[in-house]
């Protein structure tokens, strides 16, 4: 698989934009793990191989459980996420599917049961971010080099 085009190098003004807003969502209260179940689970419906190898590793670097990262694909029917997490997850499957349903009110109310508006629109952020991240791979064909 050859990458198409290297977007950092060819349009870097736009690329270090979306650097400075990792940057700034590193700063965020938004818990770390939390961010990262948002970028594999965004990363798993977008099928993005690269930022999917990226945040897992990521997860495991800042403590997440393997058990989780694998069942994050079905956290439905795993018990191993909590009901804030679970508020989440079905958020951020609603906002990358957008054009099915849209992000419905339960969904919405869901997540105020769990989070504040300031941690709701950090979610709302992190997840266009991750979408953003995602879309520019898969239209590249950007990968990971295989590990040996």
């Amino acid at each position: 698989m050859k990458q198409r085009i290297n977007v950092s190098e060819l349009v870097p003004q736009a690329f270090n934009v979306m650097i400075e807003m990792e940057k700034y969502l590193h700063s965020c209260d938004l818990d770390h793990l939390l961010r990262e179940l948002i970028k594999i689970r965004v990363s798993q419906i977008n099928k993005c191989a690269y930022c999917l190898e990226m945040h897992t590793e990521d997860a495991r670097k800042s403590g997440e459980t393997e058990q989780r990262i694998y069942a994050l694909s079905a956290w439905e029917e795993s018990p191993l996420f909590t009901d804030a997490e679970r508020a989440v997850l079905a958020f951020v499957e609603e906002v990358t599917n957008i054009s099915q349903h849209g992000v419905s009110d339960k969904t919405f109310a869901n997540l105020q049961q769990h989070f504040s508006d300031n941690l709701i629109a950090q979610i709302i952020i992190t997840t266009n971010q991750i979408n953003s991240w995602n879309r520019i791979a898969v239209a590249t064909k950007q990968f990971h080099p295989i590990k040996k």
